[in-house]
């Protein structure tokens, strides 16, 4: 996982390769649409509906994990089999395309573009950001990072450490899941509850994790339980820690009342007496991430030699 991470930060998924056979991702992602259209049928009962969603949600994480072990197991067991299976896995990180997408919201910014800036931020973020000023973009740039550390870099890490490639396939099924379907809609309500619910549960440890790699890049500043009780008042059961302990680190406040499509979502703020951030807020979030990318390389690296050391 150590070598994955580094592969996904130098090369990342390079476009010529997306172009040719397309992601890992939009793979998972075409079997939830097709077996979305086959069984959720709207006509059914919400029991119904719900056990659809439960059965083709593991389906779905069944066949991704069975797809990597069977890679693992075609793989030579040489140092090409470890470096195949290396590049595997980065497919299935963001660390690099995380830091460009919110780099690519701070440039605009610093500059004075707003449309820019606020186009750039709609790429990343639900809400309706047509309205939005510095302080609301930076903002919802902010709490993207937050979350999708997690989700996106520390999250799939920790599961491919514990379960190898297999693990961090069926990982990203389930938080692709929990994207495509996992929503309180009138469609996904009833079918997409089961893959919300495990999305939390799968969730739960890295979460907390990154929380704790944000508070030792900010070198423990602020305590872990001023995070904890902050994060507590998150609609998420998982998203609201390291978002809070964002929020701590830069000084800012974030969450809050937001615009959405659908409508107005009152949410609490998440460290209330912080200032607004502005693109300077942004940018040192940016070199946070970075610092607790390098704090999870370093700590998967302490695992790898206590585990040759102990072997």
């Amino acid at each position: 996982m150590l070598a994955a991470l580094l592969l996904e930060l130098l090369l990342g998924w390079p476009d010529w390769l997306f172009a040719r056979i397309r992601h890992p991702v939009v793979w998972i992602g075409a079997l939830i649409t097709l077996l979305e259209h086959r069984f959720n049928r709207q006509s059914a009962s919400a029991r119904q509906r719900f056990i659809a969603g439960m059965l083709s949600s593991l389906l779905v994480i069944g066949v991704s994990g069975a797809v990597a072990a069977l890679l693992v197991h075609l793989l030579p067991d040489n140092l090409f089999g470890f470096l195949l299976e290396a590049v595997a896995a980065s497919s299935l990180l963001a660390a690099r395309s995380l830091y460009q997408h919110v780099a690519a919201v701070a440039g605009p910014l610093r500059s004075g573009d707003m449309p820019a800036a606020r186009q750039a931020v709609s790429m990343i973020v639900g809400r309706d950001t047509r309205e939005l000023e510095e302080a609301g973009i930076s903002a919802a740039a902010l709490e993207s990072l937050a979350e999708n550390a997690s989700d996106g870099v520390i999250a799939p890490l920790f599961w491919g450490v514990l379960l190898g490639l297999p693990g961090i396939a069926a990982y990203k099924a389930i938080n692709t899941l929990d994207s495509m379907i996992g929503h309180k809609s009138t469609r996904y309500l009833d079918y997409g509850r089961f893959a919300a619910r495990l999305d939390d549960v799968v969730n739960w440890v890295p979460a907390r994790m990154s929380a704790l790699l944000f508070w030792l890049a900010d070198a423990g500043r602020i305590s872990l339980a001023r995070i904890a009780r902050q994060a507590a008042h998150h609609r998420s059961p998982n998203a609201g820690w390291p978002e809070s302990a964002m929020a701590f680190a830069l000084g800012v406040r974030l969450s809050g009342p937001r615009v959405y499509p659908s409508g107005i979502s009152e949410e609490p703020w998440l460290n209330p007496n912080g200032i607004s951030p502005g693109v300077d807020e942004l940018q040192h979030g940016l070199v946070l991430y970075r610092q607790a990318v390098l704090l999870s390389a370093v700590l998967m690296l302490i695992v790898a030699l206590t585990s040759m050391l102990l072997s």
